[in-house]
């Protein structure tokens, strides 16, 4: 769960919820996209960056008020 403050949903918050999601993402599937990224010859900064946004979605989120 990622509890965040209601008042607090500024870029730098937006960014502190992406690099934590490209960790985790990294965390788990790391080897995997790893992997495809040096068969396929695409950039692993890109499909992680890519994967994280995704990864947001999964999250639950709890607002402060």
């Amino acid at each position: 769960m990622i509890y965040l403050n209601f008042t607090d949903l500024s870029e730098e918050a937006q960014e502190r919820l992406l690099e934590s999601s490209k960790e985790d993402v990294e965390h788990k599937f790391g080897d995997a996209i790893r992997k495809y990224a040096k068969e396929h010859c695409t950039n692993f900064e890109t499909m992680i960056e890519e994967e994280a946004l995704k990864n947001l979605y999964t999250y639950t989120y709890v607002f402060n008020i």
